[in-house]
């Protein structure tokens, strides 16, 4: 399933809107302006809490843990110590960790877990600013995997912006 995912603009907080291929509104997520660290709601569009995210404030590096219905469902965290290139790992509870490499600046990069690409997510196929597509392979979850690109979003926006 493909995706098209926008920052909004002119708003108090991380805000995404998700839309699905067909251009219908998908999810929303909305960032918890003034709070210590980020915090942010993942939702369908009936309201609907599907994951929450929040940041690690004591953590050795940027950190975020999802967590669906109570129970932590993952953990992002960028690796800080790669030679050339960036990363992130997703680990999950149990063997199907994530790991996402590429150019995050650009917005190009992909989802693999072992060998197996499962995401792409790609600026190419839009011109205009904080927009780009999440391409995710079948059977995938797409909640997981749409909210730790919303992670990837801040983190590096927010490290190219101290710049």
């Amino acid at each position: 399933m493909r995706y098209l995912m926008k920052q909004k603009l002119f708003c108090f907080g991380d805000d995404f809107a998700i839309k699905n291929e067909a251009g219908e509104d998908a999810f929303f997520v909305d960032g918890k302006a003034f709070s210590f660290g980020d915090k942010l709601s993942f939702q369908d569009m009936a309201g609907n809490e599907l994951a929450f995210i929040r940041q690690k404030l004591l953590a050795w590096g940027p950190t975020y843990e999802i967590h669906r219905d109570g129970e932590l469902a993952a953990v992002v965290k960028k690796q800080l110590f790669t030679l050339f290139c960036c990363k992130f790992t997703v680990d999950v509870p149990g063997p199907d960790d994530l790991e996402a490499k590429g150019s995050f600046l650009d917005q190009e990069y992909s989802f693999t877990r072992g060998s197996q690409t499962v995401a792409e997510v790609s600026k190419r196929w839009f011109s205009w600013s904080d927009t780009y597509g999440v391409d995710i392979a079948d059977g995938e979850d797409d909640v997981l995997i749409l909210a730790s690109t919303v992670v990837i979003d801040m983190v590096c926006h927010d490290e190219h912006q101290r710049r």
